[in-house]
């Protein structure tokens, strides 16, 4: 595939990697915010989006899941891709000459152990690669970025350690957006549903709502709940389960949830990541 991927951050960012490792032949667009990305695709400049939707250890991405269903946007595809932090620092600097790391706040959560064995003080900015941007602008060998690799091959940095995160599992979870729903064929296997529903305001209405993909067998991977338009009492689910509408399980499932629920709406239909694969193998 061709053409332009949009994402939010700087050039080197972990989005603008995770766009560059699953769609190696398109270009990569940076934008300031979600909304932005997402705009891109919507106007035609971009034909696809790679939005961060959640990470193994920070959890869910805030914002994204209250954007999406007001996008106009479907979700075509989903990637992972694993965060592995490096030291960077401008050409030449030592590390016993370091004195300050900079990255994003959660970034700076993640490298705690080796901040502290290289007695570094921790500088929150913006983002990753908008710190590796920073330490190659003031030139400075006391200055070092936590960020990728992607970031220290396009700022001219050098690595001073790689893989310096405190977890090897820290992976991040990505929704591709585009303008157009793909159509997967309903007899395919490993395929994914991403949908938003509402539940009406009576006891039990959510157990109610879900009990339809137990007794099916449907798998649900995700659910996460949030208040639309600041009601307490109006509450979104935003989920991802597997299998497709036009099957029987999920067919069922979906018609069943629909006697409980004020709306239910489909984002999108898509093969499941091979990621998802080697993790059941993992277990």
């Amino acid at each position: 595939m061709t053409g332009l991927i949009a994402f939010q951050g700087v050039l080197g960012a972990y989005s603008d990697l995770a766009c560059r490792t699953a769609y190696p032949t398109m270009q990569t667009l940076p934008c300031e915010s979600f909304e932005t990305a997402m705009e891109a695709v919507r106007d035609g400049t971009a034909q696809l989006a790679m939005l961060p939707c959640e990470n193994s250890l920070a959890g869910r991405v805030p914002d994204i899941h209250a954007l999406l269903p007001s996008s106009g946007l479907f979700v075509v595809g989903e990637h992972f891709q694993r965060v592995e932090h490096c030291l960077l620092a401008v050409k030449g600097a030592r590390i016993e000459d370091l004195k300050r790391a900079h990255s994003h706040t959660v970034a700076l959560g993640q490298v705690r152990k080796i901040l502290r064995q290289l007695g570094l003080t921790p500088v929150v900015e913006a983002d990753t690669a908008g710190s590796a941007q920073l330490v190659a602008q003031w030139g400075d060998p006391a200055e070092a970025a936590i960020a990728s690799s992607l970031a220290a091959e396009i700022y001219g940095l050098e690595i001073l350690r790689a893989n310096v995160e405190d977890a090897a599992h820290n992976t991040t979870r990505f929704y591709v957006m585009s303008k157009t729903p793909t159509a997967p064929d309903a007899s395919g296997c490993d395929l994914m549903t991403t949908f938003v529903f509402r539940v009406r305001n009576v006891p039990a209405a959510l157990y109610k709502a879900l009990g339809g993909f137990a007794t099916n067998g449907v798998n649900m991977t995700k659910l996460e709940s949030y208040m639309v338009n600041g009601q307490f009492t109006a509450t979104q689910f935003l989920c991802d389960v597997d299998g497709h509408p036009e099957q029987p399980a999920l067919r069922r499932a979906l018609e069943e949830l629909s006697f409980f629920s004020t709306e239910v709406r489909v984002l999108g239909v898509y093969p499941a990541a091979p990621f998802r694969r080697t993790q059941g193998q993992a277990e």
